[in-house]
């Protein structure tokens, strides 16, 4: 009963005062606004970047060739120690080779779903279809089946097929979009299947027969870049992946590779495996060794970086609460002197210490807590704006939003104490005598 009276008084007090509550509650407002509003951009960000990360593929392990930190360890008359420069590009002889990659996948048959390989082979162009003058673009590239098969997942074929690795191998064949179909060669995708056409590639002409033709998607870097002009447009083929190291010239190991993990397999623990077991063919080179890294973990990286960044910029926003927090110190002192003859009338009549001491407590605390409430209202309409004019959706956190309420009633008993102290421990005389 005597909490409820309280606020009612405390309510009242803000009704009365209306302008100086609000200049009061500013720096609350202020602050958890900027707390709220940072943590639901930060929020935003993380969320659009580990989803768009984690469509790349959260189980697959990237396993590459690395050269190794060596100096030379025999020093000039000086005592200085020379670098030794390395080759930039692995020898064949450094290469991951087939062998490597079936004895992997038979010491851990229930931990690989797949291993993807490819080889890029440069870009290709061809005369446009009905327009021999002007020029189309495409990147051409060769994949083994597993590396396409991770295609399939995100992009359909509309007709013929993806590419095989032992009905296509040695094949000059390709899987080309649609946006090339209607670029390049003209017709329905149906009728593309089959055809021929040349493309000139590293100042070479090759012919190549389509065996399929995929959806091809808006890329969203070629908009962004304003690249909307169809004969701008480049897209993507897929040869088989022996033909596109004949045409490239490449050895016949791999510099690069990708190791798809099980489902139900923990990625991040998986690739300190998968590296260590590649790494072992290299322990006797003295130039170059293999690591592995994923995506998984470079999310993880990602967020906690993002994280970090946006509880760093909040604390720095958090520091107008504590200039709210003497805001509403200083006010309850001048209320505590404005009502002097009133604390010493409910003195007079009885009332204890306790009860004048709770009384501007709640009064504090009630007006931190409305400044907190108007703060995270603005603060959520402030991200959601933010995060809009960056393209992303708004993402406010429930958990910041909580904390920061019962933050500002924190700071309504921490700063209200020392005046509602001081107001209980005036003398009834002195208080009744002030004027």
């Amino acid at each position: 009963m005597q909490l409820f009276e309280n606020i009612t008084m405390a309510l009242a007090s803000v009704r009365s005062n209306k302008m100086r509550s609000l200049l009061t509650m500013l720096g609350i407002i202020i602050g958890i606004a900027a707390v709220i509003a940072i943590v639901t951009v930060g929020n935003s960000m993380t969320g659009t970047v580990t989803d768009s990360m984690s469509g790349m593929g959260v189980n697959n392990i990237t396993v590459s060739l690395t050269q190794k930190s060596s100096d030379d360890t025999s020093g000039t008359a000086q005592g200085v120690t020379l670098r030794r420069f390395m080759d930039t590009t692995p020898a064949a002889d450094d290469l991951i080779t087939d062998e490597m990659l079936d004895e992997f996948s038979a010491a851990f048959p229930d931990q690989v779903s797949r291993i993807e390989l490819s080889q890029e082979v440069g870009n290709g162009t061809i005369a446009k279809y009905g327009d021999p003058d002007t020029t189309i673009n495409v990147s051409v590239s060769g994949s083994n089946a597993a590396a396409l098969q991770a295609k399939e997942d995100s992009t359909a074929i509309l007709t013929g097929r993806w590419l095989d690795d032992e009905k296509d191998a040695g094949r000059q064949v390709a899987v080309v979009s649609e946006k090339f179909v209607q670029q390049a060669i003209g017709g329905s995708n149906a009728d593309a299947i089959g055809k021929s056409f040349t493309l000139t590639l590293n100042k070479n002409l090759y012919t190549f027969y389509i065996t399929g033709v995929y959806e091809y998607t808006e890329d969203v870097y070629a908009s962004m870049f304003g690249i909307t002009d169809d004969d701008q447009i480049q897209t993507n083929m897929y040869i088989p992946l022996d033909v596109a190291k004949s045409i490239a010239g490449a050895d016949d190991g791999y510099q690069s590779i990708t190791v798809v993990a099980a489902n139900g397999v923990d990625v991040t623990s998986f690739v300190d495996t998968v590296g260590s077991y590649f790494a072992s063919y290299y322990t006797y080179n003295d130039t170059w060794t293999a690591s592995a890294s994923s995506i998984s973990s470079l999310v993880e990286s990602m967020t906690e970086m993002l994280n970090t960044m946006s509880l760093g910029i909040s604390a720095i926003a958090a520091i107008s609460l504590l200039v709210g927090g003497i805001g509403v110190m200083n006010i309850m002192m001048v209320s505590v002197t404005e009502r002097t003859r009133e604390i010493g009338t409910r003195k007079a009549l009885g009332a204890p210490g306790s009860a004048i001491r709770m009384q501007f407590i709640t009064e504090s605390v009630i007006l931190c807590m409305i400044g907190g409430i108007i703060g995270v209202v603005l603060g959520i309409a402030l991200g959601a704006l933010l995060s809009s004019v960056v393209g992303m959706a708004a993402k406010p956190s429930i958990p910041s939003i909580l904390i920061a309420v019962g933050f500002s009633m924190a700071i309504g008993v921490f700063f209200g104490y020392y005046p509602a102290n001081k107001a209980a421990r005036l003398n009834p005389i002195d208080a009744l005598r002030y004027e």
